[in-house]
Protein backbone atom coordinates (compact mmCIF):
# COMPACT_ATOMS: atom_id res chain seq x y z
CA UNK A 1 0.00 0.00 0.00
CA UNK A 2 1.30 3.44 -0.95
CA UNK A 3 1.42 5.88 1.99
CA UNK A 4 -1.66 8.12 1.89
CA UNK A 5 -2.24 11.52 3.44
CA UNK A 6 -5.96 11.99 3.95
CA UNK A 7 -7.59 15.38 4.47
CA UNK A 8 -9.82 15.26 7.56
CA UNK A 9 -13.26 16.68 6.71
CA UNK A 10 -11.40 18.47 3.92
CA UNK A 11 -8.69 20.45 5.69
CA UNK A 12 -10.65 21.42 8.77
CA UNK A 13 -7.67 23.04 10.44
CA UNK A 14 -7.85 25.94 7.97
CA UNK A 15 -11.35 25.82 6.44
CA UNK A 16 -14.88 25.15 7.76
CA UNK A 17 -15.11 21.38 8.11
CA UNK A 18 -17.17 19.26 5.71
CA UNK A 19 -17.85 22.12 3.30
CA UNK A 20 -17.18 22.33 -0.42
CA UNK A 21 -14.68 25.07 0.35
CA UNK A 22 -12.75 22.71 2.62
CA UNK A 23 -12.81 19.85 0.10
CA UNK A 24 -11.62 22.03 -2.77
CA UNK A 25 -8.80 23.37 -0.59
CA UNK A 26 -7.78 19.82 0.33
CA UNK A 27 -7.58 18.89 -3.35
CA UNK A 28 -5.61 22.02 -4.18
CA UNK A 29 -3.15 21.13 -1.40
CA UNK A 30 -2.55 17.74 -2.99
CA UNK A 31 -4.13 15.48 -0.40
CA UNK A 32 -4.14 11.89 -1.63
CA UNK A 33 -7.73 11.42 -0.48
CA UNK A 34 -10.43 13.40 1.31
CA UNK A 35 -12.37 12.14 4.33
CA UNK A 36 -15.94 13.27 5.04
CA UNK A 37 -18.96 12.26 7.11
CA UNK A 38 -22.49 11.35 6.06
CA UNK A 39 -25.82 11.61 7.87
CA UNK A 40 -29.33 11.14 6.51
CA UNK A 41 -31.71 14.09 6.56
CA UNK A 42 -35.39 13.77 7.40
CA UNK A 43 -36.17 13.43 3.70
CA UNK A 44 -33.38 10.94 2.99
CA UNK A 45 -30.59 13.13 1.59
CA UNK A 46 -26.97 12.23 2.35
CA UNK A 47 -25.87 15.38 4.17
CA UNK A 48 -22.15 15.92 4.73
CA UNK A 49 -21.68 16.68 8.42
CA UNK A 50 -19.84 15.05 11.30
CA UNK A 51 -22.18 15.54 14.25
CA UNK A 52 -25.72 14.20 14.54
CA UNK A 53 -26.77 17.77 15.47
CA UNK A 54 -26.11 20.92 13.47
CA UNK A 55 -25.33 23.05 16.56
CA UNK A 56 -21.52 22.96 16.57
CA UNK A 57 -20.79 23.60 12.90
CA UNK A 58 -23.69 25.84 11.78
CA UNK A 59 -25.75 28.74 13.06
CA UNK A 60 -28.72 26.41 13.59
CA UNK A 61 -29.68 23.84 16.17
CA UNK A 62 -31.22 20.41 16.40
CA UNK A 63 -30.67 16.95 14.90
CA UNK A 64 -29.99 16.48 11.19
CA UNK A 65 -32.45 13.58 11.18
CA UNK A 66 -35.26 16.00 12.08
CA UNK A 67 -34.47 18.47 9.29
CA UNK A 68 -35.21 18.37 5.59
CA UNK A 69 -32.49 19.19 3.09
CA UNK A 70 -34.24 22.49 2.36
CA UNK A 71 -34.05 23.39 6.04
CA UNK A 72 -30.34 22.49 6.16
CA UNK A 73 -29.71 24.72 3.15
CA UNK A 74 -30.80 27.75 5.16
CA UNK A 75 -27.94 27.30 7.65
CA UNK A 76 -24.48 28.85 7.51
CA UNK A 77 -21.85 26.10 7.83
CA UNK A 78 -18.99 28.62 8.12
CA UNK A 79 -17.87 31.56 5.97
CA UNK A 80 -21.21 31.51 4.20
CA UNK A 81 -20.91 27.88 3.12
CA UNK A 82 -23.97 25.64 2.93
CA UNK A 83 -24.16 22.09 4.24
CA UNK A 84 -23.41 20.03 1.11
CA UNK A 85 -24.86 16.72 0.05
CA UNK A 86 -22.54 13.91 -1.02
CA UNK A 87 -23.30 14.20 -4.73
CA UNK A 88 -22.18 17.84 -4.68
CA UNK A 89 -18.82 16.79 -3.25
CA UNK A 90 -18.45 14.18 -5.99
CA UNK A 91 -18.93 16.91 -8.57
CA UNK A 92 -16.83 19.59 -6.83
CA UNK A 93 -13.59 17.59 -6.54
CA UNK A 94 -11.98 14.72 -8.42
CA UNK A 95 -9.97 13.29 -5.51
CA UNK A 96 -10.57 9.84 -4.04
CA UNK A 97 -12.99 10.06 -1.12
CA UNK A 98 -13.29 8.24 2.19
CA UNK A 99 -16.93 8.48 3.27
CA UNK A 100 -17.71 7.77 6.92
CA UNK A 101 -21.20 6.46 7.54
CA UNK A 102 -22.83 6.79 10.93
CA UNK A 103 -25.37 3.95 10.76
CA UNK A 104 -26.92 1.20 8.66
CA UNK A 105 -29.55 3.55 7.19
CA UNK A 106 -26.83 5.81 5.79
CA UNK A 107 -25.05 2.73 4.45
CA UNK A 108 -28.11 1.77 2.43
CA UNK A 109 -28.55 5.24 0.98
CA UNK A 110 -24.87 5.43 0.09
CA UNK A 111 -24.99 1.97 -1.49
CA UNK A 112 -27.73 3.08 -3.88
CA UNK A 113 -25.71 6.12 -4.94
CA UNK A 114 -22.47 4.16 -5.33
CA UNK A 115 -24.11 1.65 -7.64
CA UNK A 116 -25.93 4.33 -9.64
CA UNK A 117 -22.77 6.38 -10.23
CA UNK A 118 -20.27 3.50 -10.33
CA UNK A 119 -18.26 4.86 -7.39
CA UNK A 120 -16.46 1.74 -6.22
CA UNK A 121 -13.11 2.77 -7.77
CA UNK A 122 -13.26 6.24 -6.20
CA UNK A 123 -15.05 5.96 -2.85
CA UNK A 124 -13.84 4.04 0.18
CA UNK A 125 -16.40 3.65 2.97
CA UNK A 126 -15.55 3.82 6.68
CA UNK A 127 -17.44 3.55 9.95
CA UNK A 128 -17.02 3.10 13.68
CA UNK A 129 -19.89 0.62 13.51
CA UNK A 130 -19.16 -2.97 12.53
CA UNK A 131 -22.72 -3.50 11.30
CA UNK A 132 -22.57 -0.48 8.99
CA UNK A 133 -19.31 -1.73 7.45
CA UNK A 134 -20.82 -5.17 6.97
CA UNK A 135 -23.99 -3.67 5.48
CA UNK A 136 -22.24 -1.58 2.82
CA UNK A 137 -20.01 -4.54 1.94
CA UNK A 138 -23.05 -6.75 1.43
CA UNK A 139 -24.81 -4.14 -0.73
CA UNK A 140 -21.92 -2.95 -2.94
CA UNK A 141 -19.76 -5.70 -4.45
CA UNK A 142 -16.07 -4.83 -4.40
CA UNK A 143 -16.38 -1.78 -2.15
CA UNK A 144 -13.27 -1.00 -0.06
CA UNK A 145 -14.10 -0.53 3.60
CA UNK A 146 -12.37 0.78 6.72
CA UNK A 147 -13.24 0.01 10.34
CA UNK A 148 -12.56 3.01 12.59
CA UNK A 149 -11.85 2.88 16.32
CA UNK A 150 -10.87 5.36 19.00
CA UNK A 151 -10.57 2.77 21.75
CA UNK A 152 -10.34 -0.93 20.99
CA UNK A 153 -9.58 -4.31 22.49
CA UNK A 154 -7.36 -7.14 21.40
CA UNK A 155 -10.10 -8.28 19.01
CA UNK A 156 -9.89 -5.24 16.69
CA UNK A 157 -8.16 -7.15 13.87
CA UNK A 158 -10.64 -10.02 14.15
CA UNK A 159 -13.51 -7.52 14.05
CA UNK A 160 -12.14 -5.94 10.87
CA UNK A 161 -11.74 -9.31 9.21
CA UNK A 162 -15.23 -10.40 10.27
CA UNK A 163 -16.85 -7.48 8.44
CA UNK A 164 -14.53 -7.66 5.44
CA UNK A 165 -12.70 -4.38 6.07
CA UNK A 166 -9.51 -3.83 4.09
CA UNK A 167 -8.07 -1.33 6.57
CA UNK A 168 -8.25 -0.03 10.12
CA UNK A 169 -8.30 3.68 10.99
CA UNK A 170 -7.09 4.00 14.57
CA UNK A 171 -6.49 6.80 17.06
CA UNK A 172 -2.80 7.68 16.78
CA UNK A 173 -2.65 8.44 20.51
CA UNK A 174 -3.45 4.86 21.44
CA UNK A 175 -1.89 2.96 18.57
CA UNK A 176 0.79 0.40 19.38
CA UNK A 177 3.30 -1.50 17.28
CA UNK A 178 1.71 -4.76 18.39
CA UNK A 179 -1.64 -3.78 16.88
CA UNK A 180 -0.04 -2.57 13.64
CA UNK A 181 2.04 -5.72 13.24
CA UNK A 182 -0.95 -7.95 13.85
CA UNK A 183 -3.06 -6.01 11.33
CA UNK A 184 -0.31 -6.07 8.72
CA UNK A 185 0.18 -9.77 9.34
CA UNK A 186 -3.46 -10.29 8.39
CA UNK A 187 -3.15 -8.15 5.27
CA UNK A 188 -4.93 -5.09 6.70
CA UNK A 189 -3.80 -1.52 6.11
CA UNK A 190 -3.53 0.81 9.12
CA UNK A 191 -4.27 4.54 9.03
CA UNK A 192 -3.53 6.82 11.99
CA UNK A 193 -5.81 9.71 12.95
CA UNK A 194 -5.66 12.59 13.64
CA UNK A 195 -2.01 13.36 12.75
CA UNK A 196 -1.46 17.07 13.31
CA UNK A 197 2.03 17.38 14.83
CA UNK A 198 5.62 16.45 14.06
CA UNK A 199 5.53 14.14 17.07
CA UNK A 200 2.60 12.27 15.56
CA UNK A 201 4.40 12.10 12.20
CA UNK A 202 7.42 10.54 13.86
CA UNK A 203 5.10 7.98 15.42
CA UNK A 204 3.56 7.29 12.01
CA UNK A 205 7.03 6.52 10.69
CA UNK A 206 8.04 4.40 13.67
CA UNK A 207 4.87 2.31 13.40
CA UNK A 208 5.21 2.00 9.60
CA UNK A 209 1.62 3.05 9.02
CA UNK A 210 -0.03 3.03 5.60
CA UNK A 211 -1.61 6.45 5.92
CA UNK A 212 -2.42 9.43 8.11
CA UNK A 213 -5.54 11.56 8.42
CA UNK A 214 -4.80 15.21 9.15
CA UNK A 215 -6.49 18.58 9.64
CA UNK A 216 -3.62 20.58 8.12
CA UNK A 217 -2.20 20.86 4.58
CA UNK A 218 1.38 21.21 5.79
CA UNK A 219 1.32 17.70 7.27
CA UNK A 220 1.26 16.32 3.75
CA UNK A 221 4.39 18.27 2.78
CA UNK A 222 6.39 17.42 5.87
CA UNK A 223 5.01 13.89 5.92
CA UNK A 224 6.70 13.13 2.61
CA UNK A 225 10.01 13.44 4.40
CA UNK A 226 8.98 11.99 7.75
CA UNK A 227 6.66 9.09 7.04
Amino acid sequence: MTFLTIGHRGVMGVEPENTLRSFVRAEQCGMDAIELDLHLTKDGALAVMHDADVDRTTDGNGPIAEKTLAELRQLDAGLGEQVPVFEEVLDAVRSPLQAEIKDVAAARALAELMKRRDLVPRVEVSSFHDDAVAEIASLVPGVRTVLIASRWGTDIVDRAKAVGAASLALNIRRLTLETVERAHGEGLGVIGWVVNTQEHLRLVRALELDGATTDFPEIRRTGRFTA
